[in-house]
């Protein structure tokens, strides 16, 4: 019969023996997770470009996603808040700002990853000097991507704004209207359906694609692809920012794959920010 001791050396080497078993012997690298990881997105493109990853790169990376859609700039982050979702892929960094103190968010946004330019749209101009004097423009009704088509307006010179640096102008930083365009500040998700109520409306990158418009064919003047103010990021609750499955999955939106799907699915549309 076996002593005490040898049963318990016995019982630690068998201990070991299974460690060992579960972290090696699979080809597959295995990423330290405790169940799927939950991460929400705004349709076009986050969640096809999340997507690919699910498909193509997680399952070799021991990964688990769950991807999680939603409609409109402000349910991603309250469900991130809440605990619902563990991560969410969709807005930029002068937006999260924005968000945290709004709301008292505890957020980190890690990296950049993509970025859509908005575009000044009008299915009645084809050109912004050909808008009628008193024409309506639908803005974005959130206050940073609202300001986004404010300074493209004032980029090329239809409005003056009292501050052209500033991060967040409003329209009551608008100084000088000589065309005496009107405002309307419209959901963003709902501006492409406001052109044919609109002269013009600024419409969020995701969402023109979404609408089957593109920044480059369609827009009468869209964002310079080259600046990064406006690259969205993964963004996680303060102190999870070392969670394997996060850092992984950064890993994996930053990777040469989703480089080459990004520049082969956009057509310039989106553009990697990493």
């Amino acid at each position: 019969m076996l002593s005490t001791r040898a049963l318990a050396l016995a019982a630690t080497a068998l201990t070991a023996s299974l460690a060992l078993t579960a972290c090696g012997g699979d080809e597959t690298e295995q990423t330290d997770a405790s169940g799927p990881l939950r991460v929400a997105v705004t349709p076009v493109p986050h969640a096809d470009i999340l997507q690919f990853v699910d498909e193509e790169l997680a399952p070799e990376a021991g990964l688990d996603l769950e991807i999680v859609e939603f409609t409109d700039y402000v349910q991603p982050n309250a469900a991130l808040d809440t605990g619902d979702v563990d991560a969410n892929y969709y807005q930029h960094g002068v937006f999260l700002a924005d968000q945290i103190e709004q709301a008292g968010y505890d957020f980190t946004g890690l990296g950049t990853i993509s970025f859509q330019p908005m575009g000044l749209y009008s299915r009645t101009a084809d050109s912004l000097d050909a808008l009628p004097e008193g024409a309506t423009v639908a803005i974005p009704n959130d206050p940073v991507n609202g300001s986004r088509g404010l300074k493209l307006l004032a980029q090329e010179g239809l409005i003056t704004l009292a501050d052209p640096d500033a991060a967040v102008p409003t329209l009551l930083d608008v100084t000088d209207n000589p065309k005496d365009l009107r405002f309307e500040e419209v959901e963003a998700a709902q501006l492409p359906r406001s052109l044919g109520d609109v002269d013009v409306a600024a419409v969020p990158g995701n969402y023109a694609l979404d609408a089957d418009l593109s920044p480059q064919r369609d827009a009468l003047v869209a964002e310079d692809t080259s600046d990064r103010t406006y690259a969205n990021q993964l963004v996680v609750r303060t102190g999870d920012e070392q969670d394997p499955r996060i850092v992984k999955l950064l890993e994996l939106l930053t990777s040469d794959e989703v480089r080459q799907y990004i520049d082969a699915t956009y057509d310039g549309a989106v553009v990697a920010a990493f």
